[in-house]
């Protein structure tokens, strides 16, 4: 074969008619990929791409339909799913403080955050303070973390801006539902999600399940404190700046957090900002259910759908410490789920959904019926120099597939 010449892949799997230049666009972004990965679409509440290919290099062996693989930051749409199944129910009211359901969290000037600045990312905790000490397997100590954000002071004015809350989100809106419901996350989503759509979808994973997962591929090149110090320094970031000092402690503490995802002790634990495990079909599955019946199941109102998508953070921008980190084309978040942005298509307009470190990308477009789920377990997005090249071919091929039907803004 020419050196120049894209290996081919072969995409096991099924199409519908009309969607084959979806499967044979997926297997050419694969090629590259040392990984394997899955893509499925809902349309109107039918599955019309199932695909899967590559390999579980770890395992030695095929990444199959039946592969499970951690969902990273998709895991939060899941989580964000659990609230505004409450919220329909009149349990949580979006404006409400969060301390009317979790009383203790009014403390160090959070009496007025509410639950909506939480679902923005708006609240100004986004990551623990250093001085909690709080990262790698203590992030598995659920009460060690909620009662830490607790007793913390937020970094800003909460709802005068907004930055990614990457780890402390998962924490904030899951002790919401732990809350309000009297269940922990995970056994929410098994009791209102994964188990009326009989989904393969868990924060917390059975041990009996172990078998099926796929590890992530782990990159070679991870950043170095001395590293992130240059970065820091580069970019004109205040050393003495206490948002600054907690990013980075986030940041170069990072790396056994990348190595402590592929244990067992992560997939048992619930940690709902990125330990979600799934396959394409769940979470594909999971969204065509929050903008139409399927299955006899209907987890989003059309009403409460609606509301997820708005625009949350219009008129606002990063807190002034932390501007110099925020890449080209920001991310846009409605409630709980990120919008389109010129880095993560998706869609377009109307479209809703979360992407997960690495690559991974789920979404829903209520316009034309649509619900995707790409999973894969190799590292290779960066979440700020551009769109993922793997989804590219098939998030065309796909608008291509659709747009006769119901055209695409």
């Amino acid at each position: 074969m020419d050196q120049f010449e894209v290996p081919i892949m072969r995409a096991e799997g099924t199409v519908e008619e009309g969607f084959e230049a979806v499967r044979d666009a997926f297997a050419e972004g694969q090629a590259q990929d040392e990984g394997g990965a899955q893509l499925c679409v809902y349309r109107h509440g039918r599955r019309v791409v199932d695909l899967w290919t590559g390999m579980d290099k770890l395992n030695d062996r095929p990444f199959t339909a039946d592969t499970i693989t951690i969902l990273m930051s998709c895991t939060k749409a899941v989580t964000a799913v659990c609230v505004h199944i409450l919220a329909q129910r009149g349990l949580i009211d979006y404006d409400a403080p969060v301390a009317r359901y979790w009383p203790e969290f009014a403390a160090r000037e959070k009496a007025a955050i509410t639950v909506r600045d939480i679902l923005a990312h708006r609240a100004g905790l986004m990551g623990f303070d250093e001085e909690t000490g709080i990262s790698g397997r203590n992030l598995f100590d659920w009460n060690r973390c909620t009662a830490a954000l607790a007793n913390m002071e937020p970094w800003w004015k909460p709802g005068s801006a907004y930055f990614y809350h990457a780890v402390t989100f998962g924490y904030l809106a899951g002790e919401l539902v732990r809350r309000v419901s009297g269940k922990t996350v995970g056994e929410f989503v098994d009791a209102e999600i994964a188990g009326p759509l009989k989904l393969d979808l868990w924060i917390g994973l059975p041990s009996e399940q172990e078998y099926r997962v796929a590890p992530h591929i782990v990159p070679a090149a991870q950043l170095t404190e001395e590293q992130g110090r240059a970065l820091f320094s580069a970019l004109g970031l205040d050393m003495n700046s206490r948002p600054v000092r907690a990013v980075f402690h986030m940041i170069t503490t990072g790396n056994e957090g990348l190595n402590l995802v592929n244990t067992r002790e992560a997939h048992a634990a619930e940690l709902p900002f990125g330990n979600g495990i799934a396959n394409a079909r769940a979470l594909a599955k999971m969204y065509a259910a929050c903008i139409g019946e399927i299955d006899g199941v209907r987890l989003l109102t059309r009403e409460t759908m609606e509301r997820a998508r708005e625009s949350q953070d219009d008129g606002l921008s990063a807190p002034a410490s932390l501007t110099a980190l925020v890449g080209p084309g920001p991310q846009r978040f409605g409630l709980g789920f990120e919008l389109p942005r010129a880095i993560e298509p998706m869609l377009g307009a109307g479209s809703f959904g979360h992407a997960g470190a690495g690559g991974r990308m789920a979404f829903a477009h209520p316009e034309s019926g649509t619900a995707v789920a790409y999973v894969c377990n190799s590292m290779l997005w960066d979440g700020i120099s551009g769109p993922d090249q793997r989804w590219l071919g098939w998030t065309n091929a796909l608008r291509d597939a659709i747009v006769a039907f119901v055209p695409i803004v």
